[in-house]
C-alpha cells in the first residue's frame, strides 16, 4: 500500500491480513508457469479457511467494500482463486431461503463446493455464448468462464431472475481450457442436455448483480495495475542508464505520475462506490458505472505504460509484470467493457428527462452551509444584478466589488481561516459546499487566499492585523509578483532585487503574466541575496502598495478574453516592515503558502467543470430542429466518459478535504487532484466544441452564440489551469519523487 492509500479500520485491516496470507501462500508468477487446478484449489481451501467465501452472504459477513479489497488483493499477486464466483452466488441467493440455497451456501462457505459462475444470456457481450433450459436440462456454449477448471459446479443465470446450478463433473458438460491474451485460466463450457438443478435469485436483480460483478472486476484490474506500477517505479530507482537511474529522467517522472493519478482515481471510485452500496444508498449504480467507464482505458494505459518503463525486461514471460498487463485486459474487457457502462450513465443522463450528477454528502454541517449560501445567492446575486453583469464583456466579469463587499459582509471570505484572524474555522467539505454553491450561482471570485494563507502562517503580528481584516472584508485583492522574464515559472531563477536602504527596500525588476494587477497590493518575490547557493535560497517576500510610485503597468490581453499585466518596478520604496517572513526566507513562504491552497485548487477546477458539464447537458438534451443530439450514439459516449471522469475528479477532491481535515493535504496529493482537473477541464471544453458545433465556437456578444459564448471561452480559459500555480509538468514532477520517492 502506498502513502496515498487511506482506508477506513475493518477495509485496512482486511487488506493486511490478507495481503500477508497471501505473501505466505501465493507466489506471484510469470505466465509461463500457469497455476495447476490444485495449486488453485489448495489457496481457495486455505482463504475459505480466512472467511472470505462468505462475504456478501449477510450484511455481517461484509459486504462490497470487504469483497473489493478481496478482490484487489487477489489481482496484486495475480491469484485465479474462484472469490468472484464466490461473491457473485452469495450476492445473488444468500436471500433465498430454499433448501437447496441454504445447502449450497453452507457448503460454499466450507470449501466442500467450488463454484465457476457465468451471466450467460445477461452477458452484454453477445460473444460469450448462450445458454437454453428445457426439461431440468441445459445446453450451449458459455464462454470465458472463470474457475471452470477447478470448480465443483457452475451456476449461471438464465434470465433476470432465474439461476441453475450444474455440476460440472456430470454427464452432459465439457470444459475445454482457453488461452485468452495469451493466457490460461478460462474455459469454454460446452452443454449437451446436462442436468441442472433450478435456484431462485431471491429478490436480487441479475442485471444489478452483473454491475456489482463489472466492479469486482474492476478492482481485482485496479490491484493488478498497482502491482505492476509499484514494480516499475522499483525498476525506475534502480535501473541505471546513461549514468543514472532512469527515474531520473522526466519522460519516465512524468509517465509513473499519470499512472498514480489514474490509479488513485480509480481507488477513491471504487470506495465511494462499496460504501454506498453497503448504505444502501441508489446512487452506487451510477458510481459502479463510473468506475467502469473510467478505469476502460485508464488501467489499460497504466499496464501500457508500466511495461513502457519495465522496457525488454517486460518481454520476458517469466517476469511478474505480463500476468498483470494481461489481468487487466481481461477484467476490463469483461461483461462488456467500458461501453456498457456508458450506455448505462448516457441513459441516466439523457433519456427521459434525464438525471444530473448526483450531490455530494457534504456532512450535516456541509449540507446545511450549501442550503444556506444559495438561498443568500437567491438573495443577493440573482435577477436584474446578475442579468447586467452577465452582460458584461468577460474581461470585466473576473471581479465584481460590489459583490466582494457582500460577501464580506458574511464573513465568508474567510470560512477556513483560524478563528483567531477573524475567520470561521470552518471544515473542507463545508469549503467544498462553498465552492460548489458559487460555481453553480456563477458568482465573481473573491478574496486572496493565497497571500491570506501567507500572512497566517508568515506574517508579523502587525502585518496580520493591517492586511487580513480587509482581505476579509472584501476590500483588498491581492496580487502575485512571481514570474519573470527567462525565469517563467522557475521562480528560483528570478532576477527582480530587493535591497535594503535604512527604512525601506529598494525594488527593481519586472514582473510578466500578472494577473490582479488591478488589486491594492501585489504579492511579491524579489532576490535579497544574489549570491545565495542554492539560489532559491536568496529569494525574499514583500508585499507591495501598487500606488507606490515607481512601478509601471502595462495591461495586455490574455487569450481568454482576460487580462495580465507586464510590470516594472523602477526603484520603488517600500517599508522595511512589508517584508513577510524572513531575510531570505521567502521560498519557505511562497512554497508553504502554495502547498495549503493547492489542497482544494483541484476541487474547484472540477466543481467548474461539473457545472460546465450540466449547461453542456440541457443543450444536448434539448436539441435543435428535428436533430437530436440525445440520440446521436458518440453525443452519448462522450458525455458519458465525460461525467465518469468529473466523478473521478470529485473523488479526488473530496480525498483532499478529508486529508485536509486531518492537517494539511501533502503537496503531492494536491497536485494529483490539480492535474487531473485542470486537464479535465481542457478535454471538456473540446469535447463540447465537437457535440455543439460551430455554434459553439461563436464568442460573446455575436449574433447566435449558445449561451453568450460560454464553451468557446471555457477552452481558452482552460489553459490557464494547467498552468497557473505551478503548471502540470512541474507538478508531475512533483507526484514523481514526493509520491513515489524517485532522484530530482
Amino acid at each position: 500500500m502506498t502513502a496515498t492509500e487511506q482506508p477506513d479500520d475493518v477495509t485496512a485491516m482486511l487488506r493486511y491480513s490478507l495481503r500477508g496470507f497471501l505473501d505466505e501462500h501465493w507466489r506471484p508468477r510469470g505466465t509461463t508457469a500457469s497455476s495447476s487446478p490444485d495449486e488453485i484449489s489448495a489457496v481457495w481451501r486455505k482463504l475459505v479457511g480466512q472467511g472470505v467465501a462468505a462475504l456478501g452472504a449477510q450484511g455481517d459477513e461484509g459486504g462490497l467494500a470487504e469483497i473489493l479489497v478481496v478482490m484487489a488483493e487477489l489481482g496484486r499477486v495475480g491469484c485465479p482463486a474462484p472469490m468472484w464466483s464466490a461473491a457473485l452466488a452469495n450476492l445473488a441467493i444468500s436471500g433465498s431461503q430454499a433448501d437447496v440455497v441454504t445447502d449450497l451456501l453452507a457448503r460454499l462457505h466450507s470449501g466442500t463446493v467450488t463454484v465457476a459462475f457465468s451471466f450467460g444470456a445477461l452477458d452484454p457481450d453477445r460473444g460469450t455464448g448462450s445458454i437454453e433450459a428445457a426439461n431440468s436440462a441445459a445446453t450451449g456454449v458459455l464462454r470465458c468462464v472463470e474457475a471452470a477448471g477447478s470448480a465443483t459446479h457452475l451456476l449461471v443465470a438464465l434470465d433476470q431472475a432465474h439461476l441453475a446450478l450444474i455440476e460440472l463433473s456430470g454427464p452432459g458438460v465439457e470444459c475445454v481450457a482457453t488461452r485468452a491474451m495469451g493466457a490460461w485460466g478460462l474455459h469454454e463450457v460446452r452443454l449437451n442436455a446436462a442436468p441442472l438443478t433450478p435456484i431462485p435469485a431471491g429478490s436480487v436483480d441479475l442485471n444489478e448483480l452483473r454491475i456489482k460483478g463489472k466492479a469486482m472486476l474492476t478492482a481485482r484490474a485496479c490491484g493488478a495495475a498497482r502491482r505492476a506500477f509499484e514494480l516499475a517505479v522499483d525498476y525506475a530507482r534502480e535501473r541505471h542508464q546513461f549514468g543514472q537511474p532512469i527515474g531520473r529522467f522526466q519522460a519516465i517522472q512524468h509517465k509513473l505520475a499519470n499512472c498514480l493519478i489514474a490509479l488513485e482515481g480509480v481507488r477513491l471510485i471504487l470506495d465511494h462506490t462499496a460504501r454506498l452500496h453497503d448504505a444502501g444508498e441508489v446512487d452506487w449504480h451510477y458510481f459502479a458505472d463510473c468506475a467502469s467507464a473510467f478505469s476502460g482505458s485508464a488501467l489499460r494505459q497504466v499496464a501500457l505504460e508500466t511495461q513502457h518503463t519495465f522496457g525488454a525486461i517486460g518481454y520476458a514471460e517469466e517476469h511478474e509484470a505480463p500476468i498483470h498487463f494481461k489481468r487487466v485486459h481481461l477484467d476490463t474487457v469483461a461483461l462488456g467493457g467500458a461501453s456498457d457502462a456508458k450506455r448505462r450513465l448516457a441513459s441516466r443522463l439523457l433519456d427521459a428527462g434525464g438525471a444530473g450528477l448526483p450531490q455530494y454528502d457534504l456532512g450535516t454541517a456541509g449540507n446545511a452551509f450549501r442550503e444556506q449560501v444559495r438561498s443568500w445567492l437567491a438573495q443577493n446575486w440573482s435577477g436584474r444584478r446578475k442579468d447586467a453583469f452577465d452582460q458584461k464583456p468577460f474581461a470585466k466579469r473576473e471581479f465584481d466589488a460590489g459583490f466582494a463587499r457582500d460577501i464580506g459582509d458574511t464573513g465568508w471570505i474567510g470560512l477556513g481561516w483560524p478563528e483567531v484572524f477573524g475567520g470561521q474555522a470552518r471544515s473542507p467539505l463545508e469549503q467544498i459546499a462553498f465552492m460548489e454553491t458559487m460555481e453553480q450561482g456563477e458568482a465573481p471570485r473573491i478574496g486572496a487566499a493565497i497571500q491570506a494563507n501567507a500572512l497566517m502562517m508568515f506574517g508579523t503580528p502587525e502585518q496580520q492585523q493591517q492586511y487580513l481584516p480587509e482581505i476579509l472584508r472584501g476590500e483588498a485583492m491581492h496580487g502575485m509578483g512571481y514570474s519573470e522574464p527567462q525565469a517563467g515559472s522557475d521562480l528560483a531563477a528570478l532576477r527582480t532585487s530587493a535591497v535594503r536602504d535604512g527604512d525601506h527596500w529598494v525594488i527593481n525588476g519586472q514582473k510578466i503574466w500578472t494577473t490582479t494587477w488591478w488589486g491594492k497590493y501585489m504579492f511579491l518575490a524579489a532576490r535579497t541575496d544574489k549570491d545565495a547557493k542554492p539560489p532559491h535560497a536568496g529569494i525574499s517576500m514583500f508585499i507591495v502598495p501598487m500606488d507606490a510610485p515607481g512601478i509601471t503597468i502595462r495591461p495586455s490581453a490574455t487569450m481568454y478574453d482576460g487580462t495580465f499585466a507586464n510590470i516594472f518596478y523602477d526603484n520603488v520604496r517600500i517599508p522595511a516592515e512589508n517584508l513577510v517572513g524572513e531575510i531570505n526566507g521567502g521560498w519557505k513562504v511562497l512554497t508553504g503558502a502554495l502547498a495549503f491552497e493547492r489542497g482544494l485548487v483541484g476541487g474547484g477546477i472540477v466543481l467548474k467543470v461539473a457545472h460546465a458539464f450540466e449547461q453542456l447537458r440541457a443543450h444536448v438534451m434539448a436539441g435543435e430542429g428535428d436533430r437530436s443530439l440525445a440520440g446521436d450514439p458518440i453525443v452519448r459516449d462522450r458525455m458519458a466518459t465525460l461525467a465518469s471522469e468529473i466523478e473521478i475528479g470529485r473523488q479526488l477532491m473530496m480525498h483532499c478535504a478529508e486529508l485536509a481535515a486531518d492537517g494539511v493535504t501533502p503537496p503531492e496529493y494536491g497536485a494529483i487532484s490539480k492535474v487531473f482537473s485542470g486537464e479535465l477541464m481542457e478535454r471538456f471544453g473540446e469535447a463540447a466544441l465537437d457535440i455543439l458545433g460551430m455554434r459553439a465556437a461563436l464568442s460573446e456578444q455575436m449574433p447566435g452564440a449558445i449561451d453568450n459564448g460560454r464553451f468557446e471561452q471555457n477552452l481558452r480559459h482552460s489553459l490557464m489551469w494547467v498552468i497557473s500555480i505551478g503548471t502540470n509538468e512541474i507538478q508531475r514532477s512533483l507526484i514523481a519523487q514526493r509520491a513515489l520517492g524517485l532522484p530530482r
